[in-house]
């Protein structure tokens, strides 16, 4: 017995040793700071950053400076310094669109989340940490068997200003609070200390300044347009007022830098007022000096070479580059400052402090997620591997952002959800319903593959399917019969239609809001020929007039899935057939079709009565809609009440010396009739937040999730004001016939105020109507 037991531990101990042998040997053996190279300074941990950084840099020759101002950084032999890939993409799992992430290794695939559109109809901040989490961790796992980078180029925080865009799929929406919002939570979670002590098993780890990987905002700033009519992002000019850049393209930038402490910032294509993004003193020294950016700003890929060769702002090659290093860029997605660098140098342009700077900024970040501490397999993250990609947990985690994210448009008669007990044949039809591609842009190989056909094979005994199209252009009806057909057939329809990504992607904007080629008269025909009312199912990230059917009552149920990752089809079938309650909430509003008649390239938020200008977003838009911002139903129906809230706030305490004798000596009246009061005017700000705590109560027969949207309707002392705005929101657990408490914190300065026409932010004075749903609370913000 003690002979096989010592024979099975030997066989042990050999499997052990062969496993961990096998993931070293896929591991790269190219890293700094190891033998004979380890004695330099830089390579001493006990050392401050900024110390090891400023020592790395004075150890370089010009040309071998020159060489690591790319995104494919060379190698520094003599130092021992090996070559870096900085563009690697996570934006809702790890992705092949950069060079530094490969699937070709011992690791084949990675967890696949809902796009972000849809992860942000959650409005579950928890979730979008751990889902950012889930991703560092597999993106470290990666980097330790040399597929991936440790520099992430995510997330994309731009505002969904125009619903034709064709990357708005990649945001969190229209709303500038809500994008600030999840832009924190997934940076924290990406390169975040709860990541790291995670990974490493060690609650006690207070280094704040590591990284377990590098996140970046972009793209700084005011992109939104890709390619309409004769604008593209390497030619566009976006012109924005300075009311719209304070209140709305900046905001979650500005968070994304000072909650989430992002580490890498990355400028644009386009102009911004006339100065290329990535060229702009003006917009990086913003980042830099008033918000206290700490870490690297990179390009766009090629955006440098754009300001010489397609924005002709320069004269020159070399002008390009001095102009973005002097504006304080620090490396260049692309070639162009490899080539043009050392020129600009020997004319006088460029100085080598400025290049000494960028890579202050560059290495200061490698430095953080441990690129100079030696061996990473004998660092905190070593242990990190193929087991902990694609692990159940992290499935699970990506199931449960799908479900949350889904958005019950209209359920008629309460149509859904499905008794799957009765054993009803169920019919799918659509040209979408058997792909398995449902990740949209900037997705990887997810860990498995299942459409929402075979999602709904799981819960329906009968089922059969019909295209329809024979692709998402539909441009032929010739399998209209056969979708017919098979719809008479059945009990049940669902008609899985919507867009992918030969309608909207990264350039390619769209130039119609209605459902591709034949897909309405699909739809119309099938609901028409089936003996029970239908469930549209709508794929895509961007907004759709799907007005016919929301007035069709043949069509019973709506339901917008966006793009839901590896996870979806499950998802789906578990809200059709009601083992989960719908939660989701629009994080975007969805037009009518005669907006397209509005210009894409107008940036103005506001609306403009004047020349016919509806305005955009719903904090500004005045025109009819299909779906408004924050639209969602359940299965359930709610109830709500205002517990606690203040009725009034006074200012008097917390403004500056002397604003009040100048308000009485400008204005020549009462201080109380002021209409508002400039946020640089007052002091303390956060000395007069408040929590309004709010009942939510459950009608329904079924427990659910529920999302509470608190708004803020204000006095419209300027021009420009905000027609309503969303203050704050929260994600909660409801049981059936019983209410839950949830508390909101609002910071007036944040929360209630907004931009005038000079961009300076004011809080007005009076009556602000708080509402969730249809319940109001005033608060009368006062100065005595």
């Amino acid at each position: 017995m003690r002979k096989q037991w010592a024979w099975s531990s030997m066989m042990m101990l050999l499997l052990m040793f062969f496993l961990v042998s096998e993931i070293a040997t896929t591991r790269s053996s190219d890293y700094a700071c190891k033998l004979p190279h380890h004695s330099y300074p830089f390579c001493d941990a006990s050392h401050p950053t900024l110390t090891r950084a400023r020592s790395l840099v004075s150890l370089l020759t010009l040309p071998e400076k020159i060489q690591l101002l790319s995104d494919n950084a060379s190698s520094i032999p003599r130092l021992g310094i090996p070559a870096y890939e900085w563009w690697s993409e996570s934006l809702h799992g790890i992705a092949p669109n950069g060079p530094g992430v490969s699937f070709n290794g011992t690791i084949p695939s990675a967890t696949g989340f809902p796009q972000v559109i849809l992860s942000a109809a959650s409005f579950n901040r928890s979730l979008w940490f751990r889902t950012a989490a889930a991703i560092a961790r597999e993106a470290r796992a990666m980097f330790n068997v040399g597929q991936a980078g440790l520099t992430f180029w995510a997330p994309n925080i731009n505002l969904f200003r125009d619903p034709r865009w064709g990357r708005g799929q990649e945001t969190p929406g229209e709303d500038p609070m809500l994008s600030s919002a999840y832009s924190v939570e997934y940076v924290r979670g990406l390169q975040g200390l709860s990541g790291i002590q995670e990974a490493v098993g060690d609650d006690d780890d207070d280094d704040d300044d590591a990284l377990m990987v590098s996140a970046c905002c972009k793209h700084f700033t005011a992109y939104d347009l890709d390619k309409w009519k004769q604008f593209a992002r390497y030619n566009f000019n976006a012109v924005v007022s300075q009311q719209d850049m304070e209140d709305s393209y900046q905001p979650p930038f500005r968070s994304c830098i000072q909650q989430g402490k992002a580490s890498c910032l990355m400028c644009s294509y386009n102009e911004v007022n006339g100065v290329p993004a990535c060229a702009s003193e003006e917009l990086l020294g913003l980042a830099r000096d008033k918000w206290g950016f700490k870490g690297y700003i990179t390009s766009d890929c090629d955006a440098v070479a754009t300001v010489y060769e397609y924005q002709n702002y320069t004269k020159s090659s070399e002008d390009a580059v001095a102009d973005v290093l002097k504006a304080g860029l620090d490396t260049d997605c692309g070639t162009f400052m490899l080539r043009h660098t050392k020129s600009a140098i020997e004319q006088g342009k460029v100085k080598e402090e400025d290049i000494d700077r960028a890579l202050l900024n560059l290495f200061s970040v490698q430095l953080r997620l441990g690129l100079f501490d030696g061996d990473p397999v004998r660092g905190r993250f070593g242990k990190l591997g193929p087991k902990d990609v694609c692990t159940p947990e992290h499935k699970t985690l990506a199931l449960e952002a799908a479900r949350q994210g889904i958005v019950l448009l209209k359920n008629d008669k309460k149509f859904l959800p499905l008794n799957r007990d009765i054993g009803a044949s169920l019919a799918v039809i659509g040209p979408m319903a058997t792909t398995t591609k449902l990740g949209g842009d900037y997705s990887g190989i997810p860990c498995s593959l299942t459409s929402i056909y075979e999602g709904l094979r799981e819960f329906a005994e009968r089922i059969s399917f019909a295209l329809g199209c024979h692709d998402v252009s539909c441009e032929s009806d010739d399998g209209f019969g056969e979708a017919v057909h098979t719809a008479k057939q059945a009990d049940f329809v669902v008609i899985v239609v919507g867009l992918d990504g030969t309608q909207e992607t990264e350039d390619h904007d769209r130039v119609s809001l209605l459902l591709p080629g034949k897909q309405m008269d699909l739809v119309s025909s099938v609901a028409d020929a089936s003996k029970n009312p239908v469930i549209l199912v709508l794929i895509g990230g961007g907004p759709l007039d799907v007005s016919f059917a929301k007035e069709n009552k043949k069509i019973a149920s709506i339901l917008w899935v966006g793009y839901p990752g590896e996870a979806g089809g499950k998802a789906l079938a578990e809200i059709i057939f009601g083992e989960f309650n719908p939660v989701g909430r629009l994080p975007m509003t969805w037009y009518p079709e005669a907006f397209t008649n509005v210009p894409m390239n107008d940036m103005n938020m506001r609306a403009d009565p004047s020349r016919g200008y509806p305005g955009r977003t719903y904090r500004f838009y005045t025109g009819s809609r299909v779906y408004g911002f924050g639209h969602g139903l359940s299965y359930s129906h709610f109830s709500y009440n205002f517990l606690s809230a203040p009725s009034e706030i006074s200012l008097s305490r917390i403004t500056k010396d002397g604003f009040r004798k100048r308000l009485l000596h400008q204005a020549g009246k009462e201080v109380n009739g002021v209409d508002y009061i400039p946020i640089n005017e007052l002091q303390n700000c956060n000395s007069f937040s408040f929590s309004v705590r709010i009942s939510v109560t459950n009608l329904g027969d079924l427990d659910g999730g529920h999302v509470v949207m608190l708004f803020s309707k204000g006095p419209k002392v300027v021009d420009g004001s905000p027609e309503t705005q969303l203050v704050g929101f929260s994600s909660l657990h409801t049981v059936s016939n019983k209410s839950t408490d949830t508390s909101i914190l609002v910071h007036p300065c944040e929360h209630l105020s907004f931009a005038d026409e000079e961009g300076k932010r004011i809080l007005p004075m009076g009556p602000h109507t708080l509402s969730v749903g249809d319940v109001e609370h005033i608060v009368s913000i006062q100065m005595y």
